[in-house]
This record gives structure tokens, sequence and C-alpha cells, in this order.
């Protein structure tokens, strides 16, 4: 049974969070959790100040041990954190960050003590960007044949090869990659698990321009990289192991359900572009039940993401139901894009220029660029394998268990 705690603490502690975001977050970010990218977090002077008030609270992390920073606080005073920003319109400015989502867990699960302290009070307070090192050329999603190697250079590793589709590459300081420290075992044995200093000349970031308009991936190259003997996370030629809890963090935070005040309910956005009546209901029937169907598809993913949260604590570490979490979060995801653009008509099909506003163009980029959640994080392919194999028991496509 998860642990949900006291009614009347969690109350007192609802009043207290919704009295400290009253008093941090900058009204006029409401709604604006768009604005939440490394390109802009630095520049932009109101979310600088919410960054850095947020982390220094360590509520940028709520989950995370106080004693590297992070909130310290139990997961239902986590959702409930979640719940009262969401009804101020506030969102957390460092919950899509990889150092957030997918590294920092990942060290706090294999990191010594010394690397937790090093890295993690950073991570908490958006002083650093991550990247993650995975996928190559050669090594898409059979990922276990790449070939970056790190060779043993006495004091310190070096490190050749190339990644690519590198996310927030051209704005990281660190990267958490998976290299190649033994080529003589089997592809899976011999790879390693590396935290790398991106703030070297030996490493160049290429981004790849993508059709909505906006370079989050990047093409990478190591040309003998440094990185210090103390960088391995976890065990040498074990990095499997510590790249696949990696992936589960990663899954499990494209989930679309810590938002906060990143979007606005569709109902809402509706009545803003459609005719409605009276009584202020959706005058088209055949759109308000599609939206319906849309708000059950969200309500039945939120539920499904609290009863996997359950699991994993009780399992201590995240589960195989992250897979079934990335899929439906994907379709959630993406059939609210495609309601937004119906909802708003020609206006759905800006671009740019002052006939469009802000959030418009947003929400057509955001359509385009969300067209890839099928695919990052592990396809909707790979995600239907590793549930028919490790959640339902079914054969895999050999026929062998």
């Amino acid at each position: 049974m998860a642990d949900f705690g006291g009614d009347i603490d969690l109350e007192d502690f609802r009043a207290e969070a919704r009295a400290w975001i009253e008093a941090n977050f900058p009204p006029a970010l409401k709604g604006k959790g768009y604005l939440a990218t490394a390109e802009v977090s630095t520049t932009h002077a109101e979310l600088k100040a919410w960054r850095d008030a947020i982390g220094a609270k360590g509520w940028s992390t709520p989950t995370w041990p106080a004693e590297y920073g992070g909130g310290g606080l139990s997961v239902p005073q986590a959702r409930a954190l979640a719940q009262e920003m969401a009804k101020l319109g506030a969102f957390n400015p460092m919950m899509f960050g990889m150092g957030v989502t997918m590294i920092g867990p990942t060290i706090l699960d294999f990191g010594t003590p010394e690397q937790k302290a090093k890295h993690i009070p950073p991570i908490v307070r958006g002083d650093v960007q991550w990247c993650v090192g995975y996928s190559e050329p050669n090594a898409g999603s059979d990922l276990a044949s790449l070939q970056m190697k790190a060779e043993d250079a006495g004091d310190h590793w070096v490190i050749n090869g190339q990644k690519t589709w590198t996310s927030g590459a051209q704005y990281s300081q660190w990267c958490g990659a998976l290299v190649r420290t033994d080529p003589t075992v089997k592809k899976h044995d011999g790879i390693s698990f590396m935290l790398i200093d991106m703030t070297q000349d030996a490493i160049e970031t290429r981004p790849i321009a993508l059709i909505a308009g906006a370079s989050p991936f990047c093409e990478t190259f190591f040309t003998n990289a440094r990185a210090e003997k103390n960088a391995l996370l976890g065990q040498l030629n074990v990095g499997w192991t510590v790249g696949k809890r990696l992936l589960q963090h990663e899954r499990a935070s494209q989930t679309g359900t810590a938002g906060g005040g990143r979007t606005v309910p569709l109902s809402e956005v509706a009545k803003r572009y459609v005719e409605v009546t009276a009584d202020g209901k959706i005058a088209d029937t055949d759109l308000r039940t599609r939206l319906t169907r849309h708000m059950m598809d969200a309500r039945i993913h939120n539920l499904t993401l609290a009863r996997v949260a359950a699991e994993s604590k009780e399992a201590n570490g995240a589960t195989n139901g992250a897979s079934v979490l990335k899929n439906s979060a994907t379709v959630v995801s993406q059939t609210r894009a495609e309601l937004t653009l119906e909802i708003m008509g020609h206006q759905g099909l800006g671009w740019e220029g002052e006939a469009f506003t802000t959030e418009e163009i947003e929400t057509v980029r955001g359509w385009l660029s969300g067209k890839a959640m099928s695919i990052y994080g592990g396809s909707v392919e790979i995600q239907n394998n590793i549930i028919s194999k490790r959640i339902l028991g079914l054969p895999d496509a050999t026929g062998s268990a």
C-alpha cells in the first residue's frame, strides 16, 4: 500500500506550499511552462529568479534527500506540492532537464558518496545542464552495439567516438555516457557508464535542425576527450545495468504529469476559440465528446502513474511499468496536440508574425516536435516489446522465453 500520510499533516503542508508559491512564483510566468528550456533558463530574468528560488528551497527535486539539497518530501507531499503549483499556474522550471529526470536519479542509485556530494546539489539548484550520450550512428535501437571507447590512461580515461541525437548537448556542462571499455567480451558486458565534463575543446557539438524550428538534438564528437578516474558511475564493464536504470527513470519522467502550469485544460482553450452555448458548454457535440474522451484517457494515465509509483516504491526503484506509462503518455500528449490545433482553427497554423500569439506559435511548434515522442526514450515498438516480454510474459520474436 502506498503511504499517503495523515490528512491533517498533508493539509498543513498544502497551506505551507501554497503560501510559499504565492510569495515566490512570478505572476508573469503563470501558464508559461513552455519557457522552461535550457535556451532561456538563464537569460529570462523572471524565470531565472523562479529557478533560483525553487532550487534553493529544494522543491525542484521534492523527494530527493535533503542532505544533497533536495526537498526531502514524502511522495504524498510532493504530489500535493505539484497540485498546488498547478492550481496557481506555476511549474517546476527544472522538471524537464536531464539532470533532474535522468542523471540525478541514476547518480543517487549508483553513485559514491563523493559523486553524490559533487553532482547532486548543482542539479537541484539548476546550476548545471546535463545531456545523455547513448545513441550512435550505428547503435540506435541496438544500443549495445555502441563503439565509442574509453581507454585507461593511468590516472584518467581517454574517450574517442561519436554520439548522435544528444539532446541539449550544446547547452550542457556534463554528459552521462555509455562507453566501451572492453571490446574483447560480448557487447553488453564491455560497457561502462562515465560522467564526462563537456567543457573541453576535445568535445564538439553540432545541432541538428528539426522541422519544429528548434535544434534540441546534436551530433557530438569526442576526440581524445578526458574523463577523470572517478568519473566511472557504477562498476567497470557493468555500465549496461546503469544505462538500463537511467532509461527506466527517463521513461518514468516522460509521463506528462509533472508539468504544473505547463498546460491549460483543453476545455478552457476550446472556450476561447469555438462557440459555446448559453450555459457555457462547447456547442460542437462531436468535439465535446472527443475532448471528454481525451480527458478520460489523461485521467486514466494519471491513475496508472499513481499505481506504478506505489509499486515502484515497494520494489525500491523504477519498474517495467514505466514502459506502459511512456506509451500512454505519448498517446495523451499527441492527442492533446492534435485537438488543440483543431480547436484553434486557422490560428492553429501560425509559424511567426503578429497575427498569432506566442501561445499559438508554441502550440504549432510543440505539435511538430511532439511527433518525436513516439521515438525518443525508446520507440513505441520497443516499449511494446518490453511490455509483452517483461510484464505479460509473452515469448520474444524468436519464440524463446
